[in-house]
């Protein structure tokens, strides 16, 4: 195992307020090559302090030549890197490079029929005729100086081009889209074949990176971290001690709304697993007794965070005490710090800084493996660590728990209930197969609404439950699963027959927007 990070090439996303930048910068990285975002404001010098390898120029919602839209330093184009533009930024590219951009009259927005004359390096691996995934109402009418212009549409006499004296290429369409066919061929081509780029970025490379990091900042003081049972936390804390062994402390804060079995995944499996020393505080009591009588979705959570981290500074301050603890590990990911404004490069470790509301007194540096990370990424990574499946592909899960699936107050009988409900779920998904299609199906709990239904021939007035599976990229937008009608029937007829107080499967086909994935 290598002892010193390695260095890898970086692609830097200038986003142009794309809906699509994050999704970018993950299609480079899946083609294996390290890529970070910038915002459009970053100037020429800035990018060139970041000795990037490659610039990637992200589509935009605005016309070129709208007042105000975003533009391209010129200066960009001096500094001898390849750069790919995309949608806007191959607009905004062909305007910079005087090539001409105008309005042919036709948009065009969704699956668009794109036809290739010219193949050249960048659509080399592409037929003729393809569906591309557009969202234009400008086109590139002529190409700039040196280009050669590689294919077209109905609405874009210019839909592509490169020049390869230069290293500069770029396409109308969004091919980082599942919708566009053979994207990541076009995007993979322009990286290694156009760039010249190492695809290099591995989740073992990863893993080996992150622990010459840790080694190399912790020394041999003390780490603490705090345990859920989600992804991020679990990856993090297996990341960390296979770093530091022992010098690692994790504590897991038991406020008994997780799901069923999932409490004693965390004591048994993970420590089994990885050997990791772990404290485990038994809070459910004190969890229930503060949410008693509490039905507001918002103060519910207000009352979870407040308790958790009462509960965890506690903890830790009794640790602090008798081992002398320096670091705290947080399972932050990249697009936390993207979508906070901190896209321009991320440190592994920064220092006292305070996680989730923790007091100013617990003064801990934090260390953040994952801060590089997408979520693909962070389960490539647990794998590559050696964690199971079911750990890895466990479905996102709020940090308030079960707290916010129970529409009404939350009682130990009623957690009970759809602690039962949400594992027939999620048994019956995975006996389908379908753990990787679906991103999450929470199970919601209608604790406050009664139906009249009929099981062994008497009158029931139980309580419905609403099953909602969606299907999402980065849950910053979802669309409902078309879970099969023999699963779902399946799923209905389990719970009405073992969980009594049930006797009602409802179904939640709303996509987000407009509504959340959670209902609390």
């Amino acid at each position: 195992m290598s002892e010193t990070p390695t260095e890898h090439d970086l692609v830097l996303v200038v986003d142009f307020g794309a809906q699509y930048a994050q999704l970018i910068a993950r299609r480079v990285r899946e083609a294996g090559v390290y890529s970070e975002i910038v915002p459009h404001t970053f100037t020429a010098a800035q990018v060139a302090e970041r000795q990037p390898k490659a610039i990637i120029l992200s589509g935009g919602p605005q016309s070129v030549y709208a007042e105000g839209a975003p533009q391209i330093d010129p200066a960009l184009f001096d500094l001898g890197v390849p750069t790919f533009g995309i949608c806007y930024g191959f607009q905004a590219m062909t305007a910079a490079l005087g090539g001409a951009v105008a309005k042919t009259g036709l948009s065009e927005f969704g699956r668009t029929q794109t036809w290739v004359d010219q193949p050249g390096r960048l659509l080399a691996e592409v037929p003729h005729a393809l569906n591309t995934w557009m969202s234009h109402g400008d086109s590139v009418s002529r190409a700039p100086e040196g280009f050669t212009v590689l294919a077209r549409t109905a609405g874009a006499p210019v839909a592509a081009f490169e020049c390869l004296d230069k290293g500069l290429a770029g396409v109308q369409w969004h091919p980082e889209v599942l919708h566009s066919e053979h994207g990541q061929s076009v995007l993979k081509r322009f990286l290694v074949d156009i760039a010249g780029l190492r695809a290099d970025w591995t989740s073992k490379t990863i893993v080996d990176d992150q622990v010459a990091l840790i080694r190399e900042q912790v020394g041999d003081k003390r780490v603490l971290c705090a345990l859920s049972g989600g992804v991020d936390s679990a990856v993090a804390a297996a990341l960390v001690q296979r770093a530091i062994g022992d010098q690692l402390t994790c504590v897991f804060v038991d406020h008994g709304l997780l799901r069923k079995g999932e409490a004693e995944q965390v004591k048994t499996d993970f420590v089994e697993l990885t050997g990791v020393d772990l404290v485990v505080a038994d809070e459910r009591e004190r969890f229930l007794g503060a949410l008693a009588g509490v039905t507001d979705p918002e103060t519910k959570r207000k009352i979870i965070g407040r308790e958790f981290i009462r509960t965890f500074e506690a903890t830790a301050r009794q640790l602090n005490d008798d081992r002398d603890i320096e670091f705290l590990v947080q399972g932050t990911l990249y697009p936390d710090v993207v979508e906070s404004g901190g896209g321009e490069g991320a440190a592994n470790i920064k220092s006292h800084h305070n996680v989730g509301g923790l007091p100013d007194d617990l003064q801990f540096s934090l260390i953040e493996p994952l801060r590089t990370l997408f979520k693909d990424e962070v389960r490539a990574v647990g794998a590559e660590l050696g964690l199971p499946d079911h750990m890895v592909w466990r479905q996102p899960f709020p940090g308030p728990g079960l707290g916010i699936r129970i529409i009404g107050e939350v009682t130990a009988e009623r957690l009970d209930i759809l602690r039962e409900a949400d594992a027939i779920a999620r048994e019956e998904l995975t006996r389908a197969g379908l753990d990787r299609e679906i991103w999450q199906c929470p199970v919601v709990l209608l604790a406050d609404v009664r139906s009249v239904g009929v099981q062994g021939d008497g009158r029931t007035y139980g309580h419905p439950v609403v099953l909602r599976p969606v299907s999402s990229e980065d849950a910053m937008t979802a669309d409902w699963s078309r879970v099969p009608y023999d699963v779902l029937a399946t799923i209905s007829t389990r719970i009405t027959n073992e969980v009594r107080e049930i006797n009602r499967v409802t179904l939640d086909v709303t996509s987000k927007p407009p509504g959340t994935i959670e209902w609390e």
